[in-house]
Formats: structure tokens, C-alpha cells, sequence
């Protein structure tokens, strides 16, 4: 049977900084693809301008007047004639607008349409998919609530506690728990006028506040002919303020038979939505392993380093693959070992994980069998004010979970980053928590844990 033909991309600008342009640019170096780097005026000495085979100024380090200023990428992709576009994550890989003007300009978006973004960007549409396809869901408002008067009604048919939720919310914000009906009034004002300041949009819904849960999210892909597999699951569980800082897969919690029926619920979201590229479908799971499906990231995320690791399969590749209308080359797949990530924040733990930016004085990463350091950062290298304050991820792979673990003791001992802040000794002292190394953690797991 003839393989269906299809043509590669020649040039790829990457919309985005930092060390996941830097994963992008080496993917394409090894598919013969030549890049391009957009950078503000902040990132003007970093590592992707350096290593990409040309590189445009964008604008101010403001990310309004940069990395977010869709005029001004389009306009650098036209001038390189660039015939694609990597968003990485953040910034505009899930804006909807962002997909539709490349699509305008006949340059190809890697990543979601803007169909798929607006079905699985908000989050009330999300759950109305994830209903249809016969997913479980957390109880709560049918879409968006109407006023304070729906709000009070619905928690009181799900009963507290509840969560209250923007719809375009990410990051923990515009999201508040209510445990009781006297505290339902104050925290809707409050989350509607800290989503309506964040995103623009003051919409909300509300959840059953799920007590106990783990964040465990299955990697997904999807091609433009139906075709759709999981690549298993990750551990996000270790969280500050609903922000990621560790990760890991296989997730401690996980049994075989959890494993499948996630991972076919996960499936049943992207054939009904019939997504092409590589995403994440984020499900909250409860003490009794019941799962609830929370949302859709339809982007490369921060920590797909370690489903990569377990699995040997490069996703970079397979969404540029996906986008050029390649058939998705891979099946369901499952961890053949375990992988663990740190993220490295130029931040202070012992000062309640304040930002550190500022230049790096030295600098050595770690390296050996089953080390794995994604960064874009060096001695000399001065981290901006600007931006998001990941400097590097830390990665170890090994046989077992125990040997990950004492692996990334090991990595973090060697890891020497002077000038700045960082949070490598609250991993350290994570790796040796004994409930850490036990596997018994929740989303709730930071708040008893106090940095020695």
C-alpha cells in the first residue's frame, strides 16, 4: 500500500522564547528544516537567535509589544518567507485570532485550528464536549452562570464546597473555593474582576470541589484523517498555586485498569472533536481513582519532556509532522520506565518563590546516563524581568521510580546555577520527603510542606 505523500515545511518561524524555542529549532535542524527566530530587544544575546538560522527583532521586551503582537510575527514570517509557524506554549499557542490570521495568510499554524481552540479553549465548551462524547465530568453549571442568583442556586444543588472558574481562566487565576454559602458572594465579585483584568472576560462556571485530587493528564495526538492514540499519562500533581513545579510519569497512582480507561476517555475527546496535532487532555482524579476530565490544552506542554523519555518518540516531530499532513505514525503507547522533571525557576523558595531575575555568574548543568537538561540559559546570561521565570528543566529517566528519584538527587546536587536565585533546593528537599518518595502526594501536598 502507497504511503499518502506530503509536503514538508521548509521554513518554520518560531513565535515564542526561551528553551522551548530552542527544543523547536533542534527538531527542525534534524528534519533539515531552516528556522527563525523572533526575539524582543530583552532576548537579544539569547540562545535561540543564536542557534536559529535567521533571527528578527519583534519589538520591545513588553510581551504586548512582542511575542504577542500578532502584526509584527506575521510581518517577520512574510519577510523570511516563512511557510509555518511554531507557538510552542504560552504566548499564542491557544489563541484562536493568532490561528485564523495564519490561516489568512497561507501560513501554517502549528498547532489547533480555530474551530478546535474556541471548542476547547473555553472551558464551559470543553465540558460540553467532553458530556457529549460520554466522558465523565465534575458536577456543575450547565455553560456559563447567569448572575450571583444562578451561582448560589447551582451550589446549592452540587453542594459544598465548590469552585468557582473563568472560562478563559489558566493559571489559577479567576479561580476561587467556596466552602460555604455565606462566602459565595464576596468570591464571585472577586474571581469575575480578576478574570475580566487577566483575559478580558468575566465569565464563569462552577465545579464541585473534588477533595483530594490528583492532576493526572494523558498526552494525545490526532491527524487530519480521524486517527487518534494516547501516549499515557503524567503526574502533575506537585503544584503552588495551581502552578506546576515537578512532574513525572508513570503517575504513582496509576493502575493498569485506570490507566486504559483514561487514556480511551482521552481518545473518545479527540475523535469527537476530530483534533489534529498533539495536546493534552487534563482530568482531576479523586482518592477512589473516580477521574473527571477538567480541560484540553490543545499545545506542546511544559512537561511533555518526560512522555518523550518513556517512550522514545520525539513530539516536536510528530506536530510538525501532523501539520504537514503526515498519517500520525504512532498507537496507544505506554511507559517502558520513569521519568521525572524539575522545573528550574530563577526564583527564591525561601522567600516565598519571589522572582529572581538578573545575570548568571556561573553556570554548570548536570550530565551522565538518564540526564536530560532543557535550557536556554548560560554564565553570563542575564534573565529578564519580563517573563516567565523558568530557566531550565531537569530530567531523569531511569528503570524504576526509586532509581528516577536518586537520579535527580544526584542531578540536582550537580546543578550550579550562582548570581540568581532558584528553586533546585526545593527539589532537593522534595526528592527526600518521605510521602514524596512514598508516591502518596495530591494537589494539596505544598501546603504542608515547609522549605528547611
Amino acid at each position: 500500500m502507497a504511503k499518502p505523500e506530503f509536503k514538508m515545511f521548509k521554513k518554520i518561524l518560531i513565535a515564542n522564547r526561551g528553551e522551548i524555542a530552542l527544543r523547536i529549532i533542534r527538531t527542525c535542524r534534524e528534519m533539515g528544516i531552516k528556522t527563525v527566530a523572533v526575539y524582543s530587544t530583552a532576548d537579544a544575546e539569547s540562545l535561540p537567535v543564536r542557534f536559529a538560522d535567521e533571527a528578527v527583532c519583534i519589538g520591545p521586551p513588553a510581551s504586548s509589544e512582542s511575542y504577542l503582537n500578532i502584526p509584527r510575527i506575521i510581518a517577520a514570517a512574510e519577510i523570511t518567507n516563512s511557510d509555518a509557524i511554531h507557538p510552542g506554549y504560552g504566548f499564542l499557542s491557544e489563541n484562536a485570532k493568532f490561528s485564523k490570521v495564519c490561516e489568512e495568510n497561507h501560513i501554517k499554524f502549528i498547532g489547533a485550528s480555530p474551530a478546535m481552540i474556541d471548542s476547547m479553549g473555553d472551558k464551559a465548551n470543553a465540558k460540553a464536549t467532553a458530556l457529549k462524547a460520554k466522558v465523565p465530568v465534575v458536577p456543575g453549571s450547565e455553560g456559563l452562570l447567569k448572575d450571583i442568583e444562578d451561582a448560589k442556586a447551582t451550589a446549592e444543588k452540587i453542594k459544598y464546597p465548590v469552585m468557582l472558574k473563568a472560562t478563559a481562566g489558566g493559571g489559577g487565576k479567576g479561580m476561587r473555593i467556596v466552602w460555604n454559602a455565606a462566602a459565595l458572594e464576596n468570591a464571585w465579585n472577586s474571581a469575575r474582576q480578576e478574570a475580566a483584568a487577566s483575559f478580558g472576560n468575566d465569565g464563569m462556571y462552577m465545579e464541585k470541589y473534588v477533595l483530594e485530587p490528583r492532576h493526572i493528564e494523558i498526552q494525545v495526538a490526532g491527524d487530519r484523517e480521524g486517527k487518534a492514540c494516547h501516549l499515557s499519562e503524567r503526574d502533575c500533581s506537585i503544584q503552588r498555586r495551581h502552578q506546576k513545579l515537578c512532574e513525572e510519569t508513570p503517575s504513582p497512582f496509576m493502575t493498569e485498569k485506570l490507566r486504559n480507561r483514561m487514556g480511551d476517555a482521552a481518545v473518545k475527546i479527540v475523535k469527537a472533536i476530530k483534533y489534529e496535532g498533539v495536546g493534552t487532555i487534563e482530568f482531576l482524579v479523586d482518592k477512589d481513582r473516580n477521574f473527571y476530565f477538567m480541560e484540553m490544552n490543545t499545545r506542546i506542554q511544559v512537561e511533555h519532556t518526560i512522555t518523550e523519555e518513556v517512550i522514545d518518540y520525539d513530539l516536536i516531530k510528530e506536530q510538525i509532522l501532523i501539520a504537514a499532513g503526515a498519517p500520525l505514525s504512532g498507537k496507544n503507547h505506554f511507559p517502558q520506565q520513569h521519568s521525572i522533571q524539575c522545573r528550574i525557576n530563577a526564583e527564591d523558595p525561601y522567600n516565598n518563590f519571589r522572582p529572581s531575575p538578573g545575570k548568571i555568574t556561573t553556570y554548570h548543568v548536570p550530565g551522565g546516563h538518564g540526564i536530560r537538561v532543557d535550557t536556554h540559559a548560560y554564565s553570563g546570561y542575564v534573565i529578564p524581568p519580563n517573563y516567565d521565570s523558568m530557566i531550565a528543566k531537569l530530567i531523569t529517566v531511569a528503570r524504576t521510580r526509586e532509581e528516577a528519584i536518586t537520579k535527580m538527587e544526584r542531578a540536582l546536587g550537580e546543578y550550579v546555577i550562582e548570581g540568581v536565585k532558584t528553586t533546585i533546593p526545593f527539589h532537593q528537599q522534595l526528592m527526600q520527603d518521605k510521602k514524596f518518595r512514598a508516591g502518596n502526594y495530591n494537589t494539596k501536598f505544598l501546603e504542608d510542606f515547609h522549605l528547611k
